[in-house]
């Protein structure tokens, strides 16, 4: 296997859909890392509101314009497209204590697979404490106003989908 870079580091998830949240974890990772892959993941236990399609085009969107901001697909094991994408690290973030124990039995699979990979804890910016995809699908399915919560493109998709649902304003 090719060495991997310790400046590159992915960011995994489903962005469904991608928050301020995430963003400012991505903008605070580039502090550290010269590059941030975003993978959006195609296999979740989650129930997905938008296609794998559409979430990398809306995080493609909403990062146009940052050359050290990739957006890419992903299926399969994490660990295996880190080190197929060469990338020495994986970033998460925690909001609260209780995201802390799932991402730390992610954290030490991950490191079973592969010694090579470190995966680094950000804690979220305290403004976005609160704020998940979940709550801010389920804001916009009742009806609920989620501008200055996610990017433009976002909102605007979000709102798109809600009404051809028959639901939101």
């Amino acid at each position: 296997m090719a060495e991997l870079n310790p400046r590159l580091a992915v960011y995994p998830g489903t962005f469904d859909p991608l928050t301020y949240g995430h963003m400012s974890l991505i903008k605070r990772g580039l502090k550290v890392f010269d590059q941030v892959v975003l993978a959006v993941a195609q296999s979740t236990p989650k129930k997905t509101c938008f296609t794998l399609e559409e979430r990398v085009a809306m995080a493609s969107e909403s990062f146009s314009g940052e050359p050290r901001i990739l957006v890419e697909p992903f299926d399969g094991l994490l660990i295996d497209y880190v080190q197929n994408r060469g990338a020495g690290a994986i970033l998460r973030g925690l909001r609260a204590v209780s995201d802390f124990e799932y991402e730390f039995q992610m954290a030490l699979m991950n490191r079973r697979l592969s010694r090579e990979v470190q995966t680094v804890f950000m804690m979220t910016d305290y403004q976005w404490m609160y704020l998940s995809s979940t709550i801010v699908k389920e804001v916009a399915l009742r009806g609920g106003n989620v501008k200055g919560l996610v990017p433009e493109a976002v909102f605007l998709k979000l709102q798109a989908k809600f009404e051809a649902l028959g639901k939101g304003d």
